[in-house]
């Protein structure tokens, strides 16, 4: 039989969808009963990462540590794990995760930036660790570069390799050229993040995971930043049904999100601009920007959107977005539409 291993992220990219309100009780009693489902690596704390808190990255209901004490105390045979973006993280920040006996690490750098990683991903190794490295914005790159940046990170000794598709905009073709640039050269472990704002997370995942991926993320109820990740409820039942192996209860983790997360959830339906962010493929983080300057010229948010994200799909140039929102206040009528910003938090590309 077919196996895969499900990383579980609600208490971590979830914590977007709660404006990282999750307490040290709910980490407690999600990571038991996670562990008790069968899920062997969970990730927990600021959706940002290590840090994040006091590089004002919004503030979480707990420190890192409290965090930490909270999981190692739920699990005895799980992992639990945080997320780590250099200049945001510290390098005393894995100290720290050392301490509290972490199992796994992942360390986040823009896809065009992953070498920024290197002294993270050594350190982490020397803790022994299991390392991570997520590429994120992973469509910025064309495949043949990955694919060239994936070999120079391999050689700092990362053991796991993400194909991040942080907008949610990707196609399973285009997961599966990425992969085979990959496999023309390395055998490393792959995982595969995906954001639903295509509705395409569940369906990317299964693929990547009969591609011959190992690790697959996903969050109870889909629960995660923007449109979400896949659901963890359907993804189980999917892998199941396909005849993957995995130590998983699948009615125990539809218990699990019935029971902690659907009264969390808000939204109803399928958010505009989550969608266009996904077709311009445009990190949510930076939606905050989008909403100042649409806001200030009255122009269509979603036409910003996708002018942007023609010029760059990693970093935005305020002055850049500042003269395009001149530009469409000429070209349209005032725009006197609605769109909902106030899901978007974390702001985790800022300053980076």
């Amino acid at each position: 039989m077919k196996k895969i291993e499900i990383l579980e992220t609600t208490l971590r990219d979830g914590s977007y969808a709660v404006n990282f309100s999750f307490t040290s009780t709910d980490t407690f009693l999600l990571c038991k009963s996670l562990e008790d489902a069968g899920f062997k690596y969970i990730e927990i704390g600021h959706g940002v990462g290590l840090n994040a808190g006091k590089k004002g990255y919004g503030v979480a209901c707990q420190t890192d540590e409290e965090y930490m004490i909270a999981a190692k105390n739920a699990i005895t045979n799980s992992k639990y794990g945080m997320f780590c973006i250099p200049k945001i993280a510290r390098l005393e920040d894995i100290d720290l995760a050392a301490k509290h006996d972490m199992g796994f690490i992942r360390i986040g750098s823009n896809v065009t930036e992953v070498e920024n990683s290197k002294e993270y991903i050594q350190k982490a190794k020397d803790y022994g660790l299991l390392v991570s490295s997520n590429f994120m914005k992973s469509y910025a790159l064309p495949p043949e570069k990955f694919a060239e940046k994936v070999k120079k990170i391999e050689k700092y000794g990362v053991d796991l390799i993400y194909l991040v598709d942080s907008a949610g905009g990707m196609f399973l073709d285009d997961i599966q050229k990425y992969y085979k640039e990959i496999r023309k050269f390395s055998d490393i472990q792959l995982g595969f993040h995906g954001h639903d704002n295509l509705g395409l997370a569940v369906s990317n995942s299964i693929g990547c995971a009969d591609m011959g991926f190992s690790f697959i993320d996903s969050s109870l109820q889909g629960l995660g930043r923007s449109s979400g990740n896949a659901a963890t409820e359907i993804m189980i039942a999917a892998l199941l049904k396909k005849g993957y192996h995995i130590d998983i209860d699948l009615l125990k983790t539809m218990e699990i999100g019935q029971k902690f997360i659907q009264p969390l959830l808000s939204v109803k339906g399928k958010m505009p601009l989550d969608i266009i962010s996904g077709y311009a493929e445009f990190h949510s983080s930076y939606m905050h920007h989008i909403q100042k300057y649409s806001a200030k010229y009255s122009v269509n948010p979603a036409l910003l959107i996708l002018e942007i994200a023609r010029i760059d799909k990693v970093d935005i140039d305020e002055k850049i977005l500042e003269k395009i929102a001149k530009r469409l206040k000429k070209e349209t009528d005032v725009y006197s539409g609605k769109f909902d910003f106030s899901r978007y938090f974390g702001h985790e590309q800022d300053n980076l």
